[in-house]
């Protein structure tokens, strides 16, 4: 495996102990082997990112109908204790949009967050959805850009939500301003994800949740070719281990441009970040 650029990870958590707990995660248990009964201290996340050499982190809060499972307080905390290593994103409530708005600024203008992410599948709302429309009024406002779920639902969900395209499609055209990010690569609507990223100029997807041998042929040639400037490298931490995505990075083929922009420059330009 070679390593050449430092690697930014766009999407991990460093999920509470409600949240592991939570039965609609059963299924990635089964999945990965993995079950989280105690606490994860952030030394556990570092080391992981350490063994993969992935330098700077993504993490990001969960806000669901019955609340909070990983509040912004306590991706701040996170991030507090590594602020060279983790960047927050914020989730908030949808069923209390100027309580929503207010909670969004206070994360990026009070603890320095760099993103907002919300999940259609926890809310079984697509993103185009009334009550998503002040928060991405406010990301534009604020500078930041939308991050979302797009695929099928791995947790106990629904996977509609999760489609490209209409409900993607509708908010990209009515907010040509919005920077977008779909995760989890839209699989099965892969070709629907690369279509919108191919129509919009702020629109761009991660790969989390995916191991570079499971990603669709399609994807990979979108990568190597024109959506070198798309696509973000994601794990889905602790879903997946980051290096055993990092493990596979050379199969995929790219140059050396291609991977440079894929595991690190494209998230600098789309979420803003400072380069060391």
């Amino acid at each position: 495996m070679t390593v050449v650029h430092p690697i930014i990870d766009a999407w991990m958590q460093h999920p509470t102990p409600r949240m592991a707990a939570h039965p609609m995660f059963a299924p990635l248990v089964r999945w990965t082997g993995r079950a989280l009964s105690e606490p994860l201290p952030v030394a556990a996340t570092l080391a992981a990112m350490d063994r993969a050499t992935v330098g700077r982190a993504l993490v990001c809060a969960w806000w669901g109908p019955q609340g909070p499972l990983a509040d912004n307080d306590e991706v701040a905390a996170v991030v507090a204790a590594a602020p060279e290593r983790f960047v927050g994103v914020a989730s908030v409530d949808l069923d209390r949009p100027m309580a929503a708005i207010r909670e969004l600024r206070r994360c990026v203008r009070t603890l320095g967050f760099r993103a907002l992410r919300i999940l259609p599948w926890l809310w079984r709302a697509p993103p185009d959805d009334r009550r998503y429309y002040p928060l991405y009024a406010e990301c534009i406002e604020l500078g930041i850009p939308f991050c979302l779920q797009v695929g099928h639902t791995g947790p106990l969900g629904p996977s509609e939500t999760g489609r490209p395209i209409p409900y993607l499609d509708t908010v990209a055209l009515d907010f040509p301003e919005l920077v977008i990010v779909g995760g989890h690569i839209g699989w099965p609507w892969t070709l629907e994800m690369i279509a919108l990223c191919r129509k919009y100029p702020n629109v761009y997807l991660d790969t989390s949740a995916y191991k570079p041998s499971r990603y669709p042929p399609e994807l990979v040639e979108y990568m190597r070719t024109s959506g070198c400037k798309k696509v973000l490298f994601g794990s889905n931490y602790p879903m997946l281990m980051p290096h055993d995505c990092v493990a596979e990075l050379d199969a995929l083929g790219l140059d050396a441009d291609a991977r440079r922009r894929f595991v690190h420059d494209n998230a600098v330009a789309v979420f803003g970040l400072s380069v060391a």
